[in-house]
């Protein structure tokens, strides 16, 4: 699956994930109290995550949802978006 990232440091970044479910946040373990992003949405396709979106964490549901329809992910991957409540 592909990690998509908003806000934060690392905005507009992508990286590759292993495992079938998605962390709640990335990185999964910091232990060092730095703010993590956390996972918004993920988008299915045959069954299987092929997207997760994370969102920095002093960002506004309502802007990262802003961000992921204009960045239109779910076309991108041919896939179904589901938030993650």
């Amino acid at each position: 699956m592909r990690a998509l990232f908003i806000g934060g440091a690392v905005d507009n970044s992508e990286l590759d994930l292993d495992g079938a479910v998605p962390p709640a946040h990335y990185p999964e373990n910091t232990g060092g109290g730095r703010s993590r992003y956390r996972l918004h949405q993920v988008g299915r396709r045959d069954g299987s995550v092929a997207y997760a979106v994370y969102a920095a964490p002093d960002l506004a549901d309502v802007e990262v949802q802003r961000v992921v329809d204009e960045r239109d992910y779910a076309r991108r991957f041919d896939a179904s978006p589901e938030p993650i409540s």
